[in-house]
């Protein structure tokens, strides 16, 4: 699909959106202020509105134009699936900034960032609302972005934070019933990490794969709109710090087999009290993990 025939279906479908809620007789505004909320030229807005009132939508004469009818799924354009899709923006933001180190208090062009992962205006300042309420990005007073930054206090906030979130995660799971996903998850997870145990020699840097699903498992009893957002930045962010620093790599990875088959251990003997203390064990190496990490990339 050619991109200006998507960025025309995009807007079209966006503006259903936005007059969805009006009551029927409704004057539309004006095609400025439409071209703001759908982020794309008059020009596409024009072709938009041509096509509703083509569907009966909306009435047009001259510069008057009313709703006639509430849009139904029907109106709507399919969009076919471009090969890099847009929700995976969070780990591609974050691989930018960890990768190419972007500095903290770096102003953050729109459409630079628009053009650099290939996704809409509209969707990138979306983007850029959700993750300021995890403290890495703030609004500039005189309009704009700014990075706010990955920095020691940050990382140090977000593990006391996963810290709360992953101890009630593991409080969770040892109180699920028998039939739940849970149980057969950590048995597979047993198996891989015993697996891995044998090999660590040359496969040390399979771990942060391992380690995603193991937290992603025990993450996945809480049912918990809040925590399942947050939890997707926590995660992203430890996984990304296994890419910094290599010093005792294999030696840490070892080690951290160890400190999750001990809270699998715990949690199929039901043991709660067991299960917190293996995951306050972990999460506190993890925490130094990721601080010793963060400081070599400062370093580095």
């Amino acid at each position: 699909m050619a991109r200006s025939d998507t960025r025309y279906r995009n807007a079209y479908n966006r503006l259903l959106d936005y007059c969805e809620t009006w009551p029927v007789g409704t004057a539309i505004p004006a095609e400025t202020m439409l071209s703001d909320v759908a982020d794309v030229s008059r020009t596409v807005v024009r072709r938009c509105l041509g096509r509703m009132q083509e569907r009966g939508l909306i009435s047009w004469e001259g510069r008057e134009k009313r709703m006639l009818r509430k849009p139904v799924e029907a109106d709507r354009i399919r969009i076919e699936q471009p090969d890099t899709p847009s929700d995976d923006l969070e780990q591609r933001f974050l691989d930018w900034i960890l990768r190419f180190d972007v500095p903290a208090d770096t102003p953050l062009s729109v459409a630079d960032l628009s053009r650099t992962f290939g996704v809409p205006q509209h969707e990138i300042k979306e983007f850029l609302a959700g993750l300021s309420r995890f403290g890495l990005v703030a609004r500039r007073q005189k309009g704009g972005w700014m990075l706010r930054g990955f920095t020691m206090d940050f990382a140090v906030e977000l593990s006391d934070f996963r810290f709360v979130l992953e101890l009630n995660a593991v409080n969770q799971a040892a109180e699920a019933p028998v039939d739940h996903p849970v149980w057969a998850r950590l048995a597979e997870l047993r198996r891989l990490h015993i697996a891995l145990r044998q090999s660590i020699e040359t496969d040390y840097h399979e771990f942060s794969k391992l380690d995603e699903a193991f937290h992603a498992a025990l993450n996945s009893v809480v049912k918990n709109r809040f925590v399942e957002e947050f939890q997707k930045v926590i995660s992203l962010i430890f996984h990304y710090h296994y890419m910094w620093d290599k010093t005792d790599e294999k030696m840490r990875n070892a080690a951290a087999i160890e400190e999750h088959l001990a809270i699998i251990d715990a949690l199929e003997r039901r043991d709660a009290a067991a299960a917190r203390d293996a995951a306050s064990r972990h999460l506190r190496t993890s925490k130094t993990t990721l601080l010793s990490s963060l400081r070599f990339h400062e370093l580095a």
